[in-house]
């Protein structure tokens, strides 16, 4: 029998390994297939365009929630529209009934025996677009394009999210071992729902509150904060997001450090007031470099530090309580 046994080779590759142009074309791949998808989800957007502009308002239109609610009118002469302005009941009777409703007046001209006088029409149900606040205007011919491509093409980065990122995992994931893959798995699920929630909290809470406190302290310069550009706007609001949603990874370094025995949990306590600086570097890099918005960011980023200090303290406690079990 002993004779019969075989000895068996080191298994080999049968696929071999990938020379450096091998991979090389293999990125060449990804970039191509992501550059269609991409292409593809922008012709989309571009036929959205108006319901994009209308996402990308939003926080315009929140950003007055905090005041208290009054009647406002706007007067529409022919196709120029003046307001809206506020008023009270008793200068405007045809008020309908609500806590701060909106009405706009067709202004016309009417002759009463030998007098002109002024005629107010309300028109029900028109959308009054000054009811922003604050009006989005384009100051060029091609500002109209512009805008309109700058929209398409940050919604397209967003709607081909799915297919350029699992073009990047494709390329990436066969270097990677399997607990390798796990792991990574893991950290990317957790960065994904920090992403969103960065980018949520914004969208509904910091964004509205930033745009108010950038109009109050124009207002308090003495300048006009109700006519802004409509490309500037748009860059604004979605560097914001996008610049929000990449500092909500901070945990996950920190984290990663952490667990890498880098850093302690009381290492991280002891550099609370260096991260508070880091906190408002990181506000004006990511988003705009403004206080408003460099303040925005910083609170809440600094609030995920302190949430890591407690973890980073959770996952020391729990490893001295099972080296003590083990004593035993």
């Amino acid at each position: 029998m002993s004779d019969d046994i075989i000895e068996l080779e080191p298994e080999e590759d049968l696929g071999g390994k990938k020379s450096f142009w091998d991979h090389l074309d293999d990125l060449r791949k990804v970039l191509i297939r992501s550059a269609i998808f991409i292409g593809l989800a922008l012709v989309v957007c571009l036929l959205l365009d108006s319901t994009l502009v209308g996402i990308l308002e939003y926080p315009l239109r929140r950003m007055n929630i905090f005041d208290r609610p009054q009647p406002t009118v706007t007067l529409q002469l022919g196709a120029t529209k003046l307001g809206p302005y506020v008023v009270s009941r008793d200068q405007f009777d045809a008020l309908p009934p609500g806590a701060a409703p909106h009405v706009v007046f067709q202004v016309n001209t009417a002759k009463i025996g030998e007098e002109q006088v002024v005629t107010l029409k309300a028109l029900p149900g028109v959308k009054d677009e000054g009811s922003l606040g604050v009006q989005l205007h384009n100051l060029s011919p091609a500002e109209a394009f512009m805008v309109a491509f700058h929209v398409a093409l940050y919604g397209a980065l967003v709607l081909s999210a799915p297919f350029w990122i699992f073009f990047v995992g494709q390329f990436l994931l066969p270097a990677l071992k399997l607990n390798e893959r796990r792991m990574l798995y893991m950290w990317m699920g957790w960065g994904t729902f920090l992403f969103l929630l960065g980018v949520l909290s914004t969208y509904f809470v910091l964004l509205p509150v930033a745009l108010r406190a950038s109009t109050k302290y124009s207002e308090l310069l003495g300048f006009d904060a109700t006519f802004w550009r409509a490309d500037e706007y748009i860059s604004f609001v979605c560097k914001f997001l996008f610049g929000m949603g990449l500092g909500f990874q901070f945990p996950i370094l920190v984290l990663l450090l952490v667990k890498l025995g880098v850093v302690t949990h009381r290492q991280l306590a002891h550099y609370r007031r260096h991260v508070i600086v880091l906190c408002l570097i990181l506000g004006a890099v990511l988003t705009t470099p403004e206080v408003i918005t460099q303040i925005c960011m910083a609170v809440p980023l600094y609030l995920l530090y302190e949430i890591c200090i407690w973890i980073a303290w959770y996952w020391d406690w729990k490893a001295r309580r099972a080296g003590q079990k083990l004593k035993v």
